[in-house]
């Protein structure tokens, strides 16, 4: 079985040009090591642990490197010398995601009580409001030069929009797979696009394990599955998150983030993205801390965080936050070997404090977040109050989707503040004037 992984995996990385995935040059093994051909593959045939892309990054000249960058397209296309694709990837049909905003967020500072600068990451900005856009950029690239004709996934909402949006832009087919009772709007966004969404009856890491089955049926020959065998090129688009922080703050890293933790690969890549800007010398070499943020309702990686312990055990989903409700999560080991390594933290809060979060921020900032934004937001503030978390330090905390996804979450919000009569007696008597 392992020779005719490699027997494959060796036919493909033949077949793809030579500059096709730039900077990169291997898949290797996060566990053993091993380093194989580049392919549409996540597990390592020596020991199954899960794989990620290797490069030889462009060194010696920081400045030069900088300047390109900043030169470069107003999206993620501008961090093409650092990301598995090709050199002319702004030439293709793409969404073009990335360069969201980073706000100051002082009024929220003042009402947390942060005596330090305090920043929202606002990735609500990409093409389907969220940060998925940038991960399935990278996934669509990836599945061009394979030559998959159906894009796919295992999703707990954006994604599938992320996904269905991409497939429509660059002419390939998408079918998707989430959980049969995800919010409406998230339902809507991914089949508005024109694919194929598909519900299954379960949660998400029920429809997971279809999809892993799909994958090695004949069924899906030909299919993309961007967060399976597309899984490693995927979870690069994460690293624009990290490029994009740095650069904003004048090619600086804040002193802590906060990243809410689903399947964990976003906050493993946001670190890979600062240890090679470190690497290259676009920005200084210090020290900071990441923070995980979950929903109490589905909090394996928090639970194994405050026990001490290096496994995550599994749980079931229970939280308005859905997007964030993967209660196996793949990259959870990796998550607690981080925040430790950098002294951060895992916390969680529960549905009360998502929502209370969620308004928060609306009414100090103006940003509607979903409710993955009100677990950070929450988690945030859990932090401070605790005293894990510096409030004189600079801090960036992640917003990764738009509130207009989950307005299940505050549904008691949708109703007017007074019903009037149109005069200004019935003004005055409602106390609005």
């Amino acid at each position: 079985m392992r020779r005719e992984v490699l027997a494959i995996m060796a036919s493909v990385s033949q077949s793809v040009a030579p500059d096709a995935f730039g900077p990169a040059v291997a898949l290797s093994c996060r566990e053993c090591g091993a380093r194989t051909p580049l392919a549409p593959n996540f597990a390592c045939a020596e020991c199954f642990g899960p794989l990620e892309v290797a490069y030889e990054l462009p060194a010696g000249d920081p400045e030069g490197l900088r300047k390109q960058i900043e030169n470069g397209p107003n999206n993620i296309w501008r961090y093409a010398p650092l990301l598995p694709v090709s050199p002319d990837v702004a030439e293709r049909p793409s969404l073009n995601p990335g360069l969201t905003k980073l706000v100051k967020a002082n009024n929220l500072a003042r009402e947390l009580g942060v005596t330090g600068s305090l920043y929202v990451k606002d990735d609500s900005g990409n093409p389907t409001h969220s940060f998925k856009d940038r991960v399935v950029a990278i996934a669509v690239e990836a599945a061009r030069t394979f030559g998959f004709t159906t894009l796919s996934c295992s999703s707990t909402g954006n994604l599938a929009g992320a996904v269905t949006a991409a497939a429509a832009r660059t002419g390939l087919r998408a079918c998707v797979f989430i959980p049969h009772d995800l919010e409406a709007g998230k339902v809507v966004m991914a089949a508005i696009y024109g694919g194929d969404v598909v519900g299954i009856e379960g949660n998400y890491d029920d429809v997971n394990r279809f999809c892993s089955e799909l994958i090695g049926d004949p069924t899906g020959e030909g299919w993309g599955f961007v967060n399976v065998n597309l899984r490693p090129y995927y979870g690069e688009g994460s690293k624009t998150l990290a490029y994009e922080i740095c650069e904003q703050l004048d090619w600086r890293i804040p002193d802590q983030l906060v990243i809410p933790i689903a399947s964990g690969s976003q906050l493993t890549k946001i670190d890979k993205g600062l240890k090679e800007l470190i690497a290259l010398g676009l920005v200084e070499d210090k020290p900071y801390k990441i923070f995980g943020a979950q929903a109490e309702g589905c909090s394996p990686v928090s639970a194994a965080f405050k026990a001490g312990h290096d496994v995550v055990r599994p749980q079931k989903p229970d939280t308005i936050a859905k997007s964030l409700a993967i209660g196996n999560p793949a990259d959870g080991i990796y998550v607690l070997d981080i925040v430790r390594r950098t002294g951060g933290a895992v916390e969680d809060v529960n549905d009360e404090q998502v929502v209370d979060a969620i308004r928060l921020l609306a009414r100090t900032e103006g940003i509607f977040a979903e409710t993955a934004g009100g677990v950070t937001v929450g988690v945030l503030r859990k932090l401070i109050e605790s005293g894990a978390l510096d409030p004189a330090a600079e801090t960036v905390v992640l917003n990764t989707g738009d509130g207009l996804k989950t307005l299940e979450a505050v549904a008691d919000a949708a109703r007017p503040t007074a019903v009037i009569r149109p005069t200004l007696d019935s003004f005055r008597e409602a106390g609005l004037a």
